[in-house]
Formats: C-alpha cells, structure tokens, sequence
C-alpha cells in the first residue's frame, strides 16, 4: 500500500489534494486494485474502470451527507478504498472482510445494498423525494452502467424522474459493456451518442472564440447561450433523455479528472434532473482487462479449484442439439459466458437471444417462443431468476408451455455474499402449479435431464450449482422417480438433492442415500414405502428450508398419515451473509459430520 492510499481515509482527505496529486491517486487506486483482486478474487475491469469517476464524486460531492447509489455496484472498489476501507481491501469478499458489493450494514458511505442491477434510479427517486419532504438538503446521485439500463426497471424509473422533476444526477458510466457485450436499440443509441462529442468541441470553440471578441464578446455568447439547446438537438442525438424531462450532459471523457470535477461541480446547481453521460473503457489500466473484459469482470483467486462446469455440460448439449433440430434455441440476459451459452452463440446466432440485462423479458420472450413451436432454453444464474417470477407463473405456466429453465449457480454462492445467494429457487418455483423442477448431481446426469427435457411438454426448472467434482454412472430419467444411490441400513434414509448435499450424504457410514433429483413431483411410491414407525427420514438441501425440499416431504406424509421420523437439513430463515460455500454448508449442517450426529441423536 503506497503513500497517498493510506494518505486518504476519507473523502475529505480526498479533498486536500490538487492538480497532479489528484491525477496521481488514481494511478495509485489503480495499482492497489491491480495487486489485491487477483488474489482476493472480485470484479476488476468494471472497478479499474470507475476510478476517476469515483474521486471526482467525492471530490465533488459531500458524502455521506449526499447519497452516491452505484447500480450493481461491482464497479465500487475505489468508492470503498476512498471511504476507510483499504486496510480491509486484501480480506475483500471473504467472512471478516467487506463485500464486493455496496453494503448500508458495512459503510456510512454506502447509502444503499447493491448487488443486482437496474434499481439505482428507483432507490435515487425515493431518496431524493424522501428529502424534499422532511425539508433537507443533499445531492442525490446515481451511477448507472450502460448495460444496466438495459433493464426495464431502469425505464420505469426515467419515466417517473422526469415526471417529477426532483433534483438528482444520473451518471450514465458508458463503457460499451455489462459482462457479456451490450446489445439492443438501447446499446445502439448510447453508440450514437457517443459519436456526439463534436458537440462538445463546437461548443468549447465557438465559447472561446466569441468570448475574445472586444466590447462584445460577453453579450454575444450569452444571446448564443439561449439558443443551445436548439443548437445541442441539433448536433447532438440526445432528444430521449430531454424529452423525458432529465437535461443531458455528454459525452464526457470519463479518464479526464478535470473535466469530470468541473462539470460535477456546474451540475451541483441544476434544480431538476440531469443526466451527465460518461465514456469509460473497463479495465483501464491494465492491457489483459482492457482487451478481454469480460474475461476479467469477475476473476477468481489465485490458486482457486478449477472443478467440472455444469454450464460446459449445457454449452455441449445445446451445439449438439442445436445442430439436430431447429427448434431448439437459447436465451441469455446479458450472461452468454457464465450460462455457458456463448459457443451456441457463435454457432447459430440466429438462434441465441442474449436481450441485455431484462429477466422479466427473457422469460416471456421464451413463453413466445414455446407458444410459436420453438423449444426455448432460458439460462441464467438462480439469484436473476427471481426478478422474472411473475412472468414464470403467468406467462409459463399458467399457459403450460414447455419453456426450459437452465438454473446456474444455484444454492450458496460464497464470494458474491449476500444479494447473490441462490438459496430460493426450490421454494418459489415450487409453489407454481404445473412446474417440474430436478436438480442433477453430476454433469452426467445433467446431460441426461437435458435429453430428456427434449421430450417434455411442460414447464421445465433445471437448477444446480457453478461446478461438480465428477461424473459417475446414473439411470435413466422416469418422471418423478428417485434415485437409490446406495442401500444401507433401512432405518435410516438420507434424502438428497443436488450434489452438494449428495457428497454431504454419502459420507455418513450405514445409511442408506437416495438422490432427490425431482424436487417436484415428489417420489410418491419411495415416501410412501418407507413412512414407518421405526424409520428416520433426513432430508438435505443446499436450499431454504422454508418451502423447499424438506418441507414438501413432510407436506406430502402429513396428507398422508405422518408416521416415519423426519428432520430437514438446509438454510435458515435468515439472509445467508456469507462469503465462503463451505462454511455456509457447514453453518446449515449440510456436512458429513453434522449429518452423522444427527443420526446419533435420534438413535
């Protein structure tokens, strides 16, 4: 950690440097970033991207009076090392160290919990209104990426900002990207957009030209000033964001410090909502994150396991499949490379949609598809899923279409923490009437759902986690049908879903292990055989527990005359705060070990 970063704690520490020291602490921002995410693991080229954005926020502005709101919020490093946080930066995204995301629990400076993305203008307009009315006296401002505003809660927002009129700033931080490359009309305006930058130079040129002009200068430019805004509609495609009600800033290089704390600073005094549009390159500063920064959007920790994928499992059968029959297409919300869809992509890109950042969407753009005869597959990680429940209830099922879900990085996710946490998946779709849900325990299996998913007629929930350790033999799918992976003592049975809970079972010596790889249906014909006096049933989830696997089985036996013993392993009903998987499977007894004296106990 060099001088100047232990220099400023605090954005007023900030405030004490000028000219080249100024320049000099976002080298040094940079460098500290560089040398602590890869071995901390964390979300790099969006951060070194953000650097000159974040001091010239709070060189401007004074915070923590006023409210910067990062949408998503993996662009916040710097935000954090400026705000107190750099000697905690190496422990980043770990239990004891700070979050990867804005977090109000962790900061003062962090006014909101960030994590997904799009609501940054909602939670600015709440802010800024909650204001007005108590009589106080703060900036509101708003960083939203480009990619972000993709999502249709971003427009929701625009609409009802405009329409007020309440004083705040949006930051529009335009780097061409979200994770995967930004695509849609949205994408293509911002493009057009950033073209405008010969408004900006017209504008500089003829304010100096005019201004040396003897006596007269002056007058001039001010009768000149009045008629900008024609001039800007002119020279500068803006029209959406003013015809919205929001004044329009931009381009702006979003590297040049000076510029960024001049126009900071002219925007302070505006009394209705602006919009300053901002052009960054993410991963500034480092040649690899600069070329390939969706490769370092997310990076791992140095010396991380390299595990199987399940989403190569889904890469490999939608190019095989997709090759056999036309109908089968893909859909992805600005997550081709996570989801595994983007060899499909390059394979047949008339049949991969990849609609942005739009979860909502995607899912009734995939009941569209099913509705016109297509076999839609929607991949997309458990924690985005949930932005598109209602859709799934309405647009899905209700319509019975066979819409797959390919569910990623589902249960606990570890570094992510918190807002990341794929730990409810089973329970909301559960719920929904005419859904079947599986989970696999290998990529094997996988390969075998997915065939068989080929064939359904339904409404369809594959879910399962980032990685798996091996593959091994399995049998054949059979509608709601279990998997008796090893028959030990009779009187005790560990039910299982998904592979994590499967490795937990596995190593508890005697018991017999059954594989749950049908959340919904439940085996009916296996529950039924062993609700027995003398019978101890356990259930494992990597799962909530509330409404999740445990709970439909003790649902099912109660309807049917509850006689068998049952206990049920998974996730308490609280946020699961945690930075590492193993130690949340642990926390929830999802271990061989916690499993083993639990049986011991009820012996």
């Amino acid at each position: 950690m060099d001088e100047l970063i232990k220099q400023v704690n605090t954005p007023s520490d900030l405030k004490k440097l000028h000219g080249n020291q100024l320049n000099a602490y976002c080298e040094s921002l940079r460098r500290f970033i560089l040398q602590t995410v890869p071995y901390t693991g964390g979300h790099l080229a969006s951060s070194l991207g953000a650097v000159e954005l974040s001091v010239a926020l709070h060189y401007v502005f004074d915070c923590p009076k006023d409210k910067i709101l990062w949408d998503v919020g993996h662009q916040a490093y710097a935000h954090k090392i400026i705000t107190g946080r750099a000697d905690r930066f190496g422990a980043l995204r770990t239990n004891g160290g700070i979050s990867g995301f804005p977090r109000m629990r962790e900061s003062e400076y962090d006014a909101f919990t960030m994590g997904h993305s799009s609501n940054s203008l909602s939670v600015g307009l709440g802010y800024a209104r909650a204001r007005d009315a108590l009589g106080e006296r703060y900036h509101v401002v708003d960083v939203i990426g480009d990619g972000a505003f993709t999502g249709g809660m971003a427009f929701e927002a625009l609409n009802d900002i405009g329409a007020s009129k309440a004083k705040m700033i949006v930051v529009l931080n335009d780097n061409k990207m979200s994770i995967s490359q930004n695509v849609g009309a949205m994408s293509e305006y911002f493009a057009k957009l950033r073209l405008s930058k010969r408004y900006t130079r017209v504008k500089r040129a003829v304010k100096k030209g005019v201004l040396g002009i003897p006596l007269f200068g002056d007058r001039i430019y001010k009768a000149l000033d009045k008629t900008k805004d024609g001039v800007k509609f002119l020279l500068q495609n803006n029209k959406m964001f003013e015809q919205m009600g929001l004044k329009y800033y931009g381009p702006v290089d979003g590297h040049n410090l000076t510029n960024l704390i001049e126009i900071f600073r002219q925007v302070q005094n505006e009394t209705k909502p602006v919009l300053v549009h901002i052009i960054t390159e993410k991963g500034k500063g480092d040649d690899a994150a600069q070329s390939d920064p969706s490769r370092f959007h997310g990076v791992q920790p140095m010396g991380a396991q390299n595990e199987r994928s399940f989403s190569q499992t889904v890469s490999h059968f939608l190019c095989k499949e997709g090759a056999r029959n036309k109908k089968v297409v893909a859909i992805t919300a600005a997550m081709a490379d996570g989801t595994g869809l983007q060899a499909f992509a390059k394979k047949f890109p008339d049949r991969c949609y990849d609609v942005g950042i739009a979860e909502q969407h995607a899912v009734t753009l995939a009941a569209g598809l099913a509705a016109g005869g297509m076999k839609p597959y929607f991949a997309v990680y458990s924690t985005f899923l949930q932005r598109g429940f209602d859709q799934i209830v309405h647009d899905v099922c209700l319509n019975k279409l066979p819409v797959t879900f390919l569910i990623d990085r589902a249960g606990a996710v570890g570094a992510d923490g918190v807002t990341h946490q794929g730990i409810y998946d089973l329970s909301y779709l559960s719920l929904i009437p005419d859904m079947t849900v599986l989970t696999p325990k290998d990529g094997e299996e996988l390969e075998k759902m997915l065939q068989w998913s080929l064939s359904f007629n339904g409404p369809l929930a594959i879910r399962y986690p980032k990685s798996y350790a091996f593959d091994r033999p399995c049998p054949e799918i059979v509608y709601g049908e279990w998997e008796i992976v090893r028959q030990g003592d009779r009187k005790v049975y560990i039910i299982a879903c998904g592979n994590r809970a499967l490795a937990a079972a596995e190593g508890v010596a005697g018991a017999s292990v059954v594989h749950a790889r049908f959340i919904k249906p439940l085996d009916a014909s296996f529950l039924d055989s062993v609700n027995k006096p003398d019978v101890l049933l356990l259930t494992v989830e990597d799962n909530a527990l509330r409404g999740g696997l445990g709970q439909s089985v003790l649902a099912y036996l109660n309807g049917k005359g509850l006689r068998v013993k049952v206990h049920t392993v998974g996730y308490a009903d609280a946020f699961l705060d945690d930075f590492s998987v193993e130690h949340s499977l642990k926390s929830a007894g999802i271990d061989t070990e916690s499993l083993t004296a639990l049986i011991k106990n009820f012996s």
